[in-house]
């Protein structure tokens, strides 16, 4: 069985318990998504499963994708996804997969691209603590040092520094299906996951 869909995060909303509690919820829109390659490596033991999602034109495309789709005499598909598994349950190429698999109160980890929000620096990034604001300081939003000076005589990868904020892949573990819609392939998510309205996601089913 298909342990990953993929699909697009259509917003947020809120919706309210019997109790009359409020429960903040993402909307989803997960598949259909088409098994679009099957590779199997029997001295690993595993199986390589790729799907595509989203229709497109294959004027769009270049010409080594469209023939990968065209051997497989598949439509040409905009977004590609390869996951790896151990299952004996393995698809066949063509097969449409669907959120019937899943039901309400299933937990399930969301993959998607965070908000970019352009070069930030050490405060903002890293909450780093400023410098004294009094007259004459001049380290208000300075770093301070990034490093000896003759020893070791560089900065050592992975220093906490100014630079981009965002734009990087997060991953929301455990997340519960408050309510879906088979007919329209929509989820509902109790929870906030990664990214704008209309990013492409991954859902891993636990």
């Amino acid at each position: 069985m298909c342990n990953i869909l993929l699909g697009k995060k259509l917003g947020m909303t809120q919706i309210f318990s019997k109790t009359g509690d409020t429960i903040p919820v993402t909307i989803l829109q997960i598949g259909p998504c088409t098994v679009t390659q099957v590779k199997t490596k029997q001295q690993e033991k595993k199986s390589y499963i790729q799907i595509g999602y989203e229709y497109i034109c294959p004027q769009k495309l270049k010409k080594p994708n469209i023939n990968h789709f065209k051997k497989n005499g598949i439509p040409c598909f905009k977004y590609l996804k390869e996951y790896k598994t151990k299952s004996a349950d393995i698809p066949k190429i063509g097969q449409i997969l669907t959120i019937n698999k899943f039901s309400v109160g299933n937990y399930v980890n969301i993959s998607g691209t965070s908000i970019g929000k352009g070069f930030s620096g050490y405060q903002k990034k890293h909450h780093f603590n400023r410098g004294p604001m009094s007259h004459g300081s001049t380290n208000h939003r300075q770093p301070g040092s990034i490093g000896a000076g003759t020893t070791p005589g560089r900065v050592f990868p992975g220093k906490k520094m100014a630079g981009r904020m965002g734009n990087t892949k997060v991953t929301i573990k455990n997340l519960e299906i408050v309510s879906l819609n088979t007919r329209k392939n929509i989820i509902i998510i109790k929870g906030s996951i990664p990214g704008k309205n209309g990013n492409i996601i991954y859902m891993h089913k636990k």
